[in-house]
């Protein structure tokens, strides 16, 4: 970036370091919104790649997103840990096969200190909505305290598994008792010898439930769709193998290689092979037959969907802890909720003192948070919402010049690991940046027919997998049915994609704007000789 250009999009003095910030404009040449895996590795890489002009804004008081907000019991990963971490920071000394909450947390954090990103971050910052400004070729943004950003980039890192989803139930404003999602915790609800509730049985909840089961005195489950559960023991690493992989990080890198490789096998089971898939279900109905005594509450827990087409999820403690003379499982829907109980379809009332729910999260609606206008004043929710969520690669989206996507539409797993998504990702917007930079223009929009193209490509694969043909119905589609969530194939396929940007690709904003891009262009910038 020219000296002129990048002066334009300078900080203010006391623009960085949160709460203690006076000016109510702050300017950067890139604003990254959220600071979990996605935010805080987009800043890093940009560190590593000698950009120091950007800021981060974060809702909260602390960096971490998914991995702040989750503390209940029993909280998590399902992806090995050596999978589910940076591959430019690993971390060698995992104590568990697959990391709890509290110590992928501590990762984060600790990656924060080390690059210093509290410096970048103003936390308790919500955007609150924002535009593209033709005139200076840059996003103009409010967050919902009043502070205004103005920036030539602007990165959402804020993933999709932020806004907890609470269904309306009839008379759930009546309950006397504690009420709280799963994502919001209260640790100060004490659940021993209570009549707790649990609303929903998905990841969260296969988790805590076991931890729970334990002390509360009653526990009710309302199931409306079973999960496919395989048998999972979250061993410790022992402190020998932890110090040999410290030693010989090339140890690390070969577990990670293998996990890495050992996953992507399933791709081709839920993209179109689902007869691949049938040991995977039986392995899981011998989870089940291992854990419930009861063959009626066997059946009610035994999907009659294929395996992939909801999440997979893993645990040896969960059907035990539904098979215990407290725990009763409800699979007949909920009619209404009263002061102090539950009432479902059948007529049945149970009292509550506590309701959990365990009801995930608001996904392909989720991006409506983002209120974004973009060319033409056009918002992107109301773009999305008309035409269909589209973009091209997840990344970019026609018609919002240098608006970048972590983790956006079709680019979850249902197999992997999505820190690998979101380093191709990071890697893309740097390259992105790169381009602007080098061809001297202010922005760069990808092309309308380019995103088309892409989103008919995977549309045509998705209908093919298990989510479209596996008998269910998820948080993966979208109100009409479509798959706007999951990468359809190989993670080492999107990596292919990704890794290096096609000019072609985009339109450009700015000197260059009107500049065709010809066979001998890519000579000429990296010579540096632009045409004017």
């Amino acid at each position: 970036m020219s000296k002129s250009r990048s002066a334009k999009y300078a900080q203010k003095a006391n623009g960085s370091g949160g709460d203690g910030a006076r000016a109510t404009v702050h300017r950067a040449q890139v604003l990254i919104v959220g600071s979990g895996f996605s935010g805080m590795g987009m800043a890093i890489q940009l560190l590593r790649a000698g950009i120091d002009d950007f800021l981060i804004i974060e809702k909260e008081t602390e960096i971490g997103g998914t991995w702040r907000d989750n503390t209940y019991p029993g909280c998590a990963c399902d992806v090995p840990s050596h999978m589910y971490s940076y591959s430019f920071e690993p971390k060698p000394d995992w104590s568990r096969l697959w990391a709890g909450q509290d110590e992928i947390q501590n990762y984060l954090t600790g990656l924060a200190r080390k690059y210093d990103l509290y410096r970048f971050t103003h936390f308790g910052r919500t955007l609150q909505s924002g535009h593209w400004d033709p005139d200076d070729s840059a996003w103009h943004l409010v967050t919902s305290d009043g502070h205004e950003y103005i920036a030539q980039f602007l990165v959402s890192g804020v993933g999709a598994l932020h806004i907890p989803s609470i269904p309306t139930i009839d008379g759930q404003k009546n309950f006397n008792g504690t009420v709280f999602h799963s994502a919001q915790w209260d640790h100060d609800c004490s659940l021993a010898g209570k009549k707790v509730a649990v609303i929903g049985t998905g990841a969260s909840a296969i988790q805590f439930i076991p931890e729970i089961a334990k002390e509360a005195a009653e526990l009710h489950v309302y199931q409306r769709t079973p999960a496919w559960v395989l048998p999972r023991k979250n061993v410790k690493i022992p402190e020998s193998i932890r110090a040999a992989f410290t030693r010989m990080p090339i140890l690390a890198k070969a577990v990670r290689a293998a996990i890495y490789w050992s996953a992507e096998s399933l791709s081709m089971g839920l993209n179109g092979h689902l007869n691949l898939m049938r040991p995977l279900e039986s392995i899981a109905k011998w989870n089940i037959a291992q854990g419930i005594d009861d063959p009626v509450l066997r059946g009610k827990l035994t999907p009659s969907y294929r395996i992939g087409c909801k999440r997979i999820l893993g645990s040896s403690d969960y059907y035990p802890a539904l098979n215990r003379p407290t725990t009763t499982v409800i699979t007949e829907g909920i009619s209404e909720i009263t002061e102090d109980a539950i009432v479902s379809r059948n007529g049945e009332k149970r009292p509550a003192d506590v309701i959990i729910y365990a009801t995930g999260f608001h996904v392909t609606d989720g991006f409506e948070s983002l209120r974004l206008k973009g060319l033409s004043g056009r918002e992107l929710a109301t773009v999305w919402s008309d035409e269909g969520i589209q973009t091209h690669l997840g990344i970019t989206t026609a018609g919002f010049p240098n608006l970048f996507f972590l983790l956006g539409p079709n680019t979850g797993l249902g197999h992997n690991s999505v820190v690998f998504m979101i380093e191709c990702q990071i890697s893309y917007i740097i390259s992105a940046i790169d381009l602007v930079n080098k061809r001297g223009a202010a922005a760069l929009e990808v092309r309308e027919p380019v995103q088309r193209k892409f989103n008919s490509e995977i549309q045509a694969k998705l209908v093919k997998g298990v989510w479209s043909s596996g008998g269910c119905t998820s948080w993966y589609l979208d109100a009409q049915g479509v798959n706007r969530t999951v990468w359809p194939g190989f993670t080492w396929q999107y990596w292919r994609r990704t890794r290096k940007l096609a000019p072609a690709d985009f339109g450009f904003v700015g000197e260059l704007a009107g500049a065709q891009y010809t066979a001998d262009l890519p000579n000429a910038l990296e010579k540096g000789n632009l045409p004017k």
